[in-house]
Formats: structure tokens, sequence, C-alpha cells
């Protein structure tokens, strides 16, 4: 058991790594060949910034076009951002003061996640113009997801493994070295299902946490009038024509 998954994350960290810089790469080749950043835009860089950051921290859009799906998103967001905190703890020799502190408030963040994925697949069951666009990719990442919490807070509430061990296990693979992982079936189907969600991470609609640093009606300065767009790809023919 130890072996196989030691091979499974070795394998699942290079695929999410490599795809999801080779994503990045793709969209940063993506030309931009129109100002089309959606109004009221920042007029300056330093504005964009800003903006950038009020979408990412508090989904500042969303929550003016689609409050309830707002307010479903952010419980899954918060709760997820709470469980990685919690989980940092695996990966580190010595857990620093800021982890240390949240480590309480890992449980209530796997709650509240479990409650955003809950009610975001309701709203794809009870809304009949977002069932209708509803695919089975959609369903696959919310019952991943699902699972991955269940199976999380089983080990925490009723299945107890041996996390010292868990732990001297990911610090082993992080210094190339095999540590024994505890043979806990429940341990292993959440690794597993982790590990599956590595995998399939840079090919599915789950790119939307990169993909909104590249999206051109946000990282775009509203300021046409003052300076002519021209995209990178325009630009190198113009420069050859010269």
């Amino acid at each position: 058991m130890t072996t196989a998954f030691a091979i499974l994350f070795y394998v699942a960290t290079a695929v999410f790594v490599a795809g999801l810089a080779a994503k990045i790469a793709r969209y940063t080749l993506v030309p931009a060949p129109l100002k089309i950043p959606t109004t009221p835009a920042p007029l300056t860089k330093a504005g964009v910034v800003f903006r950038m950051a009020r979408e990412v921290v508090v989904f500042e859009s969303l929550f003016k076009g689609n409050k309830p799906l707002w307010i479903f998103a952010a419980l899954f967001h918060f709760g997820l951002l709470l469980v990685l905190i919690r989980h940092a703890r695996y990966f580190m020799e010595t857990v620093c003061a800021p982890v240390a502190l949240l480590q309480p408030f890992g449980l209530y963040g796997a709650l509240l996640m479990m409650a955003g994925l809950f009610l975001l697949a309701a709203r794809r069951v009870v809304l009949p113009r977002i069932a209708y666009i509803t695919g089975p990719s959609d369903w696959l990442l919310l019952v991943l997801l699902m699972l991955i919490g269940v199976s999380g807070g089983a080990m925490k509430l009723f299945a107890h493994t041996d996390i010292i061990a868990v732990k001297a296990f990911m610090l082993g693979l992080m210094h190339l070295e095999m540590r024994p992982l505890p043979a806990d079936p429940v341990l292993a189907v959440h690794l597993g299902l982790v590990a599956l969600l590595m995998i399939i991470f840079p090919f599915s609609k789950l790119l939307h946490a990169p993909g909104i640093f590249f999206s051109p009606t946000r990282n775009q300065t509203d300021n046409p009038r003052e300076r002519r767009h021209v995209c990178a790809w325009a630009a190198k023919l113009d420069a050859g024509r010269e």
C-alpha cells in the first residue's frame, strides 16, 4: 500500500504540475484583439490589481450578479480554504503559527465546504435552466469533492487513523523516502480520491481558478481613448510589414 500510494502521488503531482503549467502557458498565448473590460472598469494597472483581488477574494462580480449562487460558492470556497490550511501541517516538519492557530477551525471549514457542495448540487437539480446545461463532468466534480469531504470527515469522526504516520508518509514523499502508510481502508479511499482530483484538475472546469487571471473582461484597463490596444500577434505583423 505504501509503494502503491507513493507512486500514485508522484504521478498525480507530475500530471497536476505539468498539466497546469501547460494550460497557463496556453492561456498566456491567447490573443486579446479587443478592449473588452466589463464596465465600470479601472483606468490604471493598480486599479486592475485591486479589482482582481476583489474578484478572487470575495467574488465581487458573482455577488453583483447572483447573490444566492454567491452564498453557495462562498461557503464552498472559504470552507475549502480552511480545510487546506488545516491539511498544510502534513507537509511541514514544524507547523507554523498561522496553521497551528487555524487547526481547530478545520472541522467547521469541512462542514461549510460540504454545505456549499450540497447547495451547488441542489441548484443543478432544482433550476431547470441550470439542469439543462449540466453535463456528466459537472456531476463528476461535485460527487468527487463530496466523497473527498465525506471520507475525510469519516476519519475525523468515526474511523480514526494514525495521523502521525500519515504526516511521516507525506514528508517522506517530499524527501523521496518511503515511509509506511497506515493500512486503513478509509484513508486509502480518501487519498485515492485526492490523487484522482489532482490528475483531472488540469483538464476540468476547475481551471477557472487560474483562468480568472487571464480573463480580458477583468484584467484590462479601460483606457481605449488614451492608448491604442494592439495584441501581441498584431504587433508582430505590423513590425514585419515595416
